[in-house]
């Protein structure tokens, strides 16, 4: 697979403002932890392996578990996840499929019960800049980096 281009390169101003939203997002209050399980599950929805590697990397730095991050395509069937993470995940799927979904009251009654409204406000730009990341990541074909340690298919 070949990169078609390098958007910080072609569009710095723009990218500079895209990671202005992830800056406000990280400030946000929001737990890290939460954050990277909402970047890793959107990833893996959309496919975007750019995304998936960057942010398993990161949860994992930051104290995330193996485990948990294996069993996040089943966080629904998995007991090592909280009520607040299992809201956020749902949310994270409800808008990343919004074509299909269009965010049922429910849903969002569900989020209601385990965060604020600033919570909520937060927790959805982060949901629409991963989204955002993924569709700029796989439209251009980002590469993800492979580590010099893991096999590579031949």
């Amino acid at each position: 697979m070949k990169p078609r281009m390098n958007i910080f390169q072609i569009a710095p101003e723009g990218t500079k403002a895209m990671i202005a939203v992830e800056t406000a997002i990280a400030d946000s209050g929001l737990e890290h932890s939460l954050v990277e399980l909402v970047k890793v599950r959107a990833s893996q929805l959309n496919g975007c392996s750019f995304c998936i590697h960057m942010h398993v990397k990161d949860a994992l730095k930051n104290g995330e578990s193996n485990m948990r991050l294996h069993l996040l395509n089943a966080w629904r069937h998995s007991p090592l996840y909280t009520d607040r993470e299992r809201a956020a995940l749902n949310w994270t799927e409800i808008l990343t499929r919004v074509g299909k979904t269009h965010a049922p009251d429910a849903d969002y009654e569900l989020l209601k019960a385990r965060f604020n409204e600033t919570e909520i406000a937060y927790l959805t730009l982060l949901i629409g800049a991963i989204n955002a990341w993924n569709m700029i990541q796989i439209g251009l074909r980002a590469v993800h980096p492979v580590d010099k340690s893991a096999p590579v298919a031949a």
